[in-house]
């Protein structure tokens, strides 16, 4: 089935600098010392010890990354993901407020770069190299927030200028790819609700005899709910399955109390009950 009115492909590549080194004097004086052949162990130094600017970056671009993934579905093995229309101004308005974020903490590295090279010697010790850093100008191209989006292409639509009989086999191939990759990403949702489920039953299992206490959290709640709200715009192909699915979990979540699955054996073992039964249901 085509798809093309109801999702697009969008492809996110961040750069981050890792601004680590591998110290071979230090990596060989390591494995002498422990009677160890040559590359039995290595030792990376990190180029700015001592500050976090350069880590902040790096982790706050997995959040993004996370983000991105986290609301589009599999599509193409380099990059592309499929993000549906109900998303994309979410989707859109989410990472501009990233990239902004993101463009502000490099230019805060950048500003700061000559002070953070000039602490070097004095972080690194003996492992400080002046070579190791570079001109501002190259350590700013290691940095980038790239975003790209554009229509998935209509099954079917395959025009190219070649004979007619390789035109039939290419085209048969192309058709399987487009129905390969769209029951890949029909399969997401379905991963991401199964394991939901039956992270949900494990927690709210209570074994006989152990008297440790779990730890419940407000997550075992809040991640459910959250997660059937995405549904309903993950699901591009309109599954029924799915919806009824993702409904049952939503139904199941009405009024679920956190306090009362902390304190209360019979609350945890309805929940478990009406979560086991979804489980049940389907041919996950």
């Amino acid at each position: 089935m085509s798809i093309s009115s109801s999702a697009l492909l969008v492809e996110l590549n961040i750069s981050v600098w890792p601004a680590s080194k591998l110290d071979r004097e230090v990596t060989d004086k390591v494995n002498t010392d422990a009677s160890a052949v040559r590359g039995a162990s290595q030792t990376k130094k990190n180029l700015f010890a001592g500050t976090s600017l350069r880590k902040d970056i790096s982790d706050f671009a997995a959040r993004v990354r996370l983000y991105h993934n986290k609301h589009t579905l599999p599509w193409a093995d380099k990059g592309e993901r499929m993000l549906p229309t109900k998303l994309f101004m979410e989707y859109k308005q989410t990472m501009n407020g990233f990239e902004q974020t993101f463009n502000m903490m490099c230019t805060n590295f950048f500003v700061e770069y000559p002070r953070l090279v000039a602490d070097a010697p004095n972080n690194l010790g003996s492992m400080y190299k002046a070579e190791d850093y570079p001109e501002i100008e190259e350590v700013r191209l290691k940095f980038g927030f790239r975003r790209a989006v554009k229509p998935i292409p209509e099954s079917g639509d395959f025009r190219l200028d070649i004979p007619a009989h390789d035109l039939v086999e290419m085209k048969n191939d192309y058709e399987k790819q487009y129905s390969d990759r769209l029951a890949e990403a029909m399969r997401e949702p379905w991963e991401r609700l199964h394991k939901t489920l039956v992270g949900m039953s494990e927690k709210l299992t209570d074994i006989e005899g152990d008297d440790s206490k779990k730890r419940y959290h407000d997550t075992l709640i809040s991640n459910p709910i959250e997660l059937c709200g995405l549904l309903t715009k993950l699901n591009v192909t309109n599954d029924p399955k799915l919806e009824e699915a993702r409904r049952q979990l939503e139904l199941t979540m009405l009024g679920a109390d956190i306090e009362s699955i902390k304190e209360d054996a019979d609350s945890r073992s309805a929940l478990k009950s009406k979560v086991d039964a979804i489980l049940g249901k389907f041919d996950w």
